[in-house]
This record gives C-alpha cells, structure tokens and sequence, in this order.
C-alpha cells in the first residue's frame, strides 16, 4: 500500500508545476466558510445516510433520528448564541463576514428544506418500508372497537392521573415548557356560556410514559402514538367543555448553561443546578408545531414565548423523532448493521500475559471499535488496579458514560490502598450528571477527585500507572483520543497507544500536577498542552513542512479531525499551500477553510466521511523530509480547544504504531464510497466510487474479522 506522501509524489511529479510567491490578505472574509453553514452541511450529510439504501432500514431511521437530535444541540446552543448575540447589542461579523441577523435569516433558508427533505424521508420511504417488514405506526381511528375501549380504560386508571392539563388565560400564567418535552394545545369550548369564547388547554406528556404505545396484535409489531391516545380522550380531561381541535407542538429553549466558577462555593451543587436549569431550559429559541395547526394558535404561542415567525418551524411528521429509536431494540437482524466482534489483541489476552512487561517491548496501538476496549483499556487498567506493584493510577474522565468497568476498577484500586486519582470533568455538556453520579461513587470509595480546572475543560484522554519495580519507579500511560466509555468505543472510532516508554514520565507528572495542584510548568518535552503551547506546536509544524518546501523538499500534511474552525492555524495552511505544501484533511464536521481557491487553498483538500460509526479520532502527520512526525490528539483544530480546555497532542515514536497510522489515514483518503469533498462553495459532493470500491469503515470491520 502506497504511503499518503507517494501517492503525492507520483501526482506532483505527473504535474511539473512551480509554484509561484503569492501575496495573499488572510484575513480576507471571502477565504473562509460560515461556521453556523458548515455544521447544517454536516447535518445534511446525516439526512444523506437516512437516504443511503446501502444501510439497513432501521439503520436509515436511526440516521433520521441524530438529524434531528444535532437540530436540537444546534438551536440549543448555536442558535441560541446567536440571538443572544442580538439581544446583547453584539455587532462582531463571522469569520466570512456575516451579521448574526444575517446568519440567522441564512439558517432558516437553508433549513427549511432539509426539513421538507426529512419528511419526505419519512413519509415516502421510511414509513412503507416498516410496514413492509410487519412494523406499523397506526392512527387512533384505525383501531379496533374492543381496542378502543381497552385504551379508555387504560387511560382513565393509568394515564390520566399523571396528566397535568394547564389553562392559559389571564387567571393562569403561561407554564414553563419543559425543553424539547412535546405538548399538546387543545382549543375548547363552553357552550354552556352565553358568550362563545376560545378557551386554550396545554398538556405535557410525561417523559416516564413510553412514546410508542405497543398494540397486542399478532402479525408484526403494532403501535400507536401517546399522543394520539391522549387527544382522543380529550372529553375525559375536560369535561363539560366542547373540543374544537387540538395540536402537537414542541419548543426548544437555550440550553447553554454558564458556570460562573469564581462565584460557586461548591463546584458540583453549581453544576447539578445547571443541569437543572437546562432541563427548564431559558429562554425558547424554537417551536416546532405539526403543520394542521392554525395561524391564531401559532401567533398566540408565538406571542407568548416571545418567539418571532422567523422561530417558528411547520412539521408534518411526528415530533421528537429521537423517540423512535425505540424501534432500534427490535429483534430485526435483518434491518440492522451486522453485529461485529472486536479483535481481541494477543499481547492483552494471552494466557499468563503481562501487560507491563509487554509494554517494555514496545508500544501497542489500538484502533476502536475494530480493537476491543475491553480486553486492552479495561484489561488495562483492572490489571492496574489488582497489580501489587502498581503504587498509584492517575485518569482523566471527560464521558464515562452508563455503567462502567473502568469506574468499577478504580473503585477497586482505591479500596485495597492505591492512591487513586480521577480527574472528573464535570462540565461535559449534556454528560454532567452522570458525571456528578460517578464522581460521588469514587469519593466514597476512597478515590481522589478532582473535579475541575478554573476557566477551563479538562477534554484530554489520559491514564497513567506508577509501578514500583525493585529499586525504580516506572511509568506506563495509555493515551487516547476517545473517551473512557464501553458505549462510545463501540460507535465511535479512536484510536489510542499504550506506552511504557520513560522518556513520557516528567510529562505525564507535569501534566496530572497541573490538573490537580498549582503549576506553571512550560518546559514540556515530548507532548503539547492545550492552552499552554498545543497551538504553537501546530504552527511550529506546519512551519517547518512550509520550510522543507522552499528547501525543495517537498511539504505534506495530512490532519484528521473532528473540526477545523481555529483562524490562526487555517491561516497557517493557508500559507503551506501558497508555498506548495500538498494538505489533505479530513474533517467529519464543521470546516470553515475554503479549498480550492487558485493561489491560497489549490493545494488543500478537504473530505467528510459518515458512515456506521462516528468518525473521531484526531490522527496529524508531517512528512518533515522524509522523518516523518506522526501524533494523535484529544483536540481539534477550533478555538475552544486550543484556549479554554486541556488537551493533549501526544507524538508516535513507535515505528510499529506509525506504520498503524500512516496505513490508516492511507485508507481514509482512498474510501470513495463514504467521503464527501468539500468544494470552493462550501457544498460537498459524494466520491464517485471505483473499481472496486473503497469503503474504509468496511475494510477495517474485514480486516478484524479476519483477526
């Protein structure tokens, strides 16, 4: 397999091309794409894969379902930024120039037909397609007559006692909405009165009651939806009252929830109020209303939200689509992706095998979820905490999701005398309460935590051992670019190495010492610290491949991540491709560099790829000559990794586990079956695939089964 770099060469040598010195403004708004833009592009590329008929039919729904999960995040935060930003009297442009009215009134434009586009979806394809396989979503008026009165039976014992009906009028003030929580409006009417006026009902449905309502009937799995039984059984809500119509609706309110941490006294009561907070939510920044649902009711909930119509989004499918992944959990092998197993790497399963002293021997990659996190991150780190050597055992948890093998192991550490130290992040958004739950399990176990940095997010991935061999105290790390999370290693891709090599120890040391203590240590060795030097290593090495380029060697760097946002280091790419430096990156999501542009970006590429598991880990190589410098990363190239979260850039020695690295960024700028280019516009056009084609994902699934 051709290394990235000759496959450059062949290129560049076929071309002949000199180039020439270019003076270019970098600040230039035209050289850069809108953030707020960039991330509906990724989001379009989510309702792609819900169009892709290569997945499996629940797959596509689940696809269905995070489009409209990421819509959610991004009105929550994004958008709420940016009318807070209006609200504010901020007048700052985006990078390419663009008021945040202005970004507002592009996002509309553009989402309005993704959202047309995933009703289409829905209706067209989805929806017949699951009754073809015997799953049906039925009406309230399709049921059966002895169906019909099983629900209002059911509904009378054991759905009405925990509704809530709320009035809206003068004598009742507006209720607080829960976030995202559907609601249904109900018009009413009191014919006993003399005059006929409008009266207006809201009722939450409650979060403890399922969505998708099984039916029992043979044939198939039969549902109906919560919703539609509570609307039928409206007369029973409110008796003596006429019901004109009633109408499903939904409202989205700022959920980005501040800490102000100078003024906490006590860091985690602050947090566990901030989750509160986001639950109620702030202000709306969105209603979302089923289309059947008039203009003099749309204005009177508009009005009393105080939402414009701009806020305002018309559905003409079921709301809260994340529900459906209900369906998920049906015994449907057929609709859903093959299960897989991991490979299990030999130096951790062995009989009888030593995982430190396989580390002497050299450093040990995996990449997830085609590696197992059981048998070498858990087996890791249990290993640790049973080793009667091992003195002490230092992590960092940013997600450590459900329950935990790893919590469980620390736990076990702390019990029989290991000094134990867990660094808990507890602001990780949407993540903080079962961060606050694991935090107060290990300190009840005897684990020291601790759980933040002033002003900032601990996001880097780290655990490190100190082992008492004879005389020596000896270090081994596992660094990571994904979390400490059995779920999440088995839909997201990362990779992470194991290392024993010394020369990491004084770092390590400097690194927990700053987490937990008092440091302003700068002589870092070996790895780059975010905020202390990560963005200058960065521009340091885009440098120097710029260097190698004007000494006539040719420059290249390959950079895999999550987001490209930071301006300072697009303007240093910006720079390597004016001097002929070749760029290839791949960026799953947000990008806001503009390839393509003659005499600036020609020489960047940039490709997204989606496909069965979430892209994210961070992989940066420099070909430096010929020596060529490989790292992987917890950061991404934005602003908020680089300035207000400790991060981690950690370089490959390891010859073996650089081959791992420069084979698979090989193999992620060949998949032509699931990578996107971004093109100068900002839109991104899917590969055409060859023959045969590549499918990255597909080939490591492959290449572990055969393991």
């Amino acid at each position: 397999m051709f290394s990235p770099f000759a496959r450059f060469v062949a290129m560049a040598a076929k071309k002949k091309t000199v180039p020439t010195p270019v003076v270019v403004d970098l600040d230039d708004e035209e050289l850069y794409l809108n953030r707020e833009l960039s991330w509906i592009e990724f989001n379009r590329r989510v309702l792609d894969e819900a169009e892709d008929l290569s997945h499996p039919l629940l797959e596509r729904l689940k696809f269905l379902a995070i489009f409209a999960t990421n819509l959610d995040e991004f009105f929550m935060i994004r958008v709420a930024g940016l009318q807070e930003q209006i609200f504010s009297g901020v007048t700052d442009l985006s990078s390419d120039g663009m008021t945040p009215e202005e970004q507002l009134k592009e996002i509309r434009s553009r989402l309005l037909p993704l959202y047309k586009r995933q009703s289409a979806i829905w209706k067209k394809e989805l929806v017949p397609a699951l009754e073809r396989e015997g799953i049906h979503i039925h009406q309230f008026d399709e049921l059966t007559p002895s169906e019909l009165l099983d629900f209002e039976q059911d509904f009378v014992d054991n759905v009405m006692p925990v509704l809530t009906p709320l009035a809206l009028d003068p004598g009742h003030p507006f209720p607080r909405l829960l976030n995202r929580s559907l609601a249904i409006a109900f018009v009413l009417y009191d014919d006993s009165e003399d005059k006929e006026d409008m009266k207006v009902a809201v009722v939450q449905l409650p979060a403890a009651l399922p969505r998708l309502v099984k039916l029992n009937r043979t044939g198939g799995h039969h549902y109906v939806l919560f919703e539609e039984i509570i609307r039928a059984h409206a007369g029973i809500l409110f008796p003596g009252l006429r019901l004109q119509e009633s109408h499903i609706f939904r409202v989205t309110r700022d959920a980005d929830v501040e800490i102000a941490e100078d003024e906490a006294n006590d860091l985690i009561t602050a947090i566990a109020e901030g989750i509160r907070q986001r639950r109620w939510g702030t202000d709306a920044v969105r209603m979302e209303i089923a289309s059947d649902m008039p203009r003099r009711l749309t204005t009177f909930f508009t009005k009393a939200l105080e939402l414009d119509a701009s806020d305002v989004y018309n559905v003409d499918i079921p709301l809260n689509l994340q529900d459906f992944f209900l369906l998920m959990q049906l015994d449907k092998r057929k609709l859903k992706d093959a299960p897989f197993n991991s490979h299990q790497l030999p130096e951790f399963t062995a009989e009888g095998t030593d995982i430190f002293e396989a580390l002497k021997e050299g450093d040990i990659f995996v990449h997830h979820p085609f590696d197992s996190f059981t048998n070498s991150v858990v087996r890791f780190i249990e290993q640790a905490a049973d080793d009667p050597l091992v003195l002490a055992i230092k992590i960092t948890l940013y997600r450590a999701g459900g329950r935990s093998s790893v919590i469980d192991a620390l736990k076990r550490a702390a019990s029989i005398g290991k000094n134990v130290t867990a660094f808990v992040e507890l602001k990780a958004r949407f993540d903080e309460e079962n961060n606050i739950a694991w935090a107060r399990a290990l300190e009840q176990a005897g684990v020291h935590v601790v759980y933040g940095v002033m002003g900032l997010k601990v996001h880097c991935k780290v655990c490190l051992v100190i082992r008492k061999e004879g005389k020596n105290v000896l270090t081994y790390a596992h660094v990571s670019t994904g979390n400490y999370n059995l779920t999440t290693s088995r839909l997201y891709t990362d990779v992470g190495v194991f290392t024993g090599r010394q020369e990491f120890e004084r770092d390590f040391v400097h690194l927990f010492n700053l987490l937990t203590g008092y440091s302003k240590h700068a002589s870092w060795q070996h790895i780059g610290v975010a905020p202390l030097n990560m963005r200058e290593k960065f521009l340091a090495l885009i440098q120097r491949e710029i260097d190698h380029q004007n000494a006539g060697r040719q420059g290249y760097i390959v950079a895999k991540m999550n987001a490209l946002i930071d301006q300072k280091l697009i303007e240093a790419l910006y720079s390597a491709s004016i001097a002929g430096v070749k760029v290839d990156l791949i960026v799953r999501g947000v990008c806001t560099l503009r390839p393509g542009i003659p005499g600036v970006s020609e020489n960047i590429t940039v490709r997204s790829i989606l496909d069965r598991f979430l892209e994210h880990s961070r992989i940066f190589l420099f070909h430096n000559g010929g020596d060529e410098a490989l790292f992987i990363s917890s950061a991404d190239w934005m602003p908020r990794n680089m300035e207000r979260r400790v991060e981690l850039l950690f370089p490959i020695y390891d010859q073996r586990v650089q081959k791992r690295l420069r084979d698979l960024l090989t193999m992620y700028l060949s998949d032509d079956v699931k990578a996107s280019m971004l093109q100068t516009s900002g839109k991104y056009i899917r590969r055409i695939p060859g023959a045969p084609p590549m499918r990255v994902q597909g080939a490591l699934l492959a290449t572990a089964k055969r393991k």
